[in-house]
């Protein structure tokens, strides 16, 4: 594993893991990489000093490497609540991974430039879309706990989203 600093258009720094440098350069040409910042795909390598360890070095950062994998895996950092920037290297642990942070904060983007804000009357506009009452279109608001059970027990889907803060904020 090679542990590179990365830097956005944006000049926003940031590490990421990459198995070699080969996957570094697939993973940027195919725009798979973003900035847990901003969220540009526009991102390169930044200079940096070289890390050089010795064999038990080594292997001491691989036991950490799964411990950080195993808590990711785990879903304790993936289901708690998005409110925190990223803490580390990749955002571990016990925060969100940067990789991720970055994922949710585009999908809140996509979410709030596509679809109308109905705030707490999440509920009644999705049943009203439901049975057709309303023109059918996005929608994203809140909801109790009776009122999800509620809607899916009218046969509604709805899907929570953890709710990140935005880059800008």
């Amino acid at each position: 594993m090679i542990l590179y600093q990365l830097r956005c258009s944006g000049a926003h720094e940031f590490e990421g893991w990459f198995r070699d440098s080969g996957a570094f350069e697939d993973q940027a040409r195919c725009g798979l990489l973003s900035c847990p910042f901003c969220g540009t795909a526009e991102v390169d390598r930044a200079l940096m000093a070289p890390a050089v360890r010795s064999g038990r070095a080594v292997a001491g950062a691989e036991e950490k490497a799964a411990e950080e994998k195993a808590v990711v895996g785990g879903g304790s950092a993936v289901s708690s609540p998005a409110t925190s920037s990223s803490a580390g290297a990749g955002g571990m642990p016990g925060g969100i991974p940067d990789v991720l942070m970055a994922a949710l904060r585009r999908l809140r983007h996509d979410v709030e430039t596509t679809c109308e804000n109905v705030g707490d009357r999440f509920a009644d506009e999705a049943l009203r879309i439901h049975r057709g009452e309303v023109e059918e279109r996005g929608i994203y608001g809140s909801m109790s706990g009776e009122q999800k059970e509620l809607l899916e027990d009218e046969g509604v889907a709805v899907q929570a989203l953890p709710w990140v803060s935005r880059a800008d904020s």
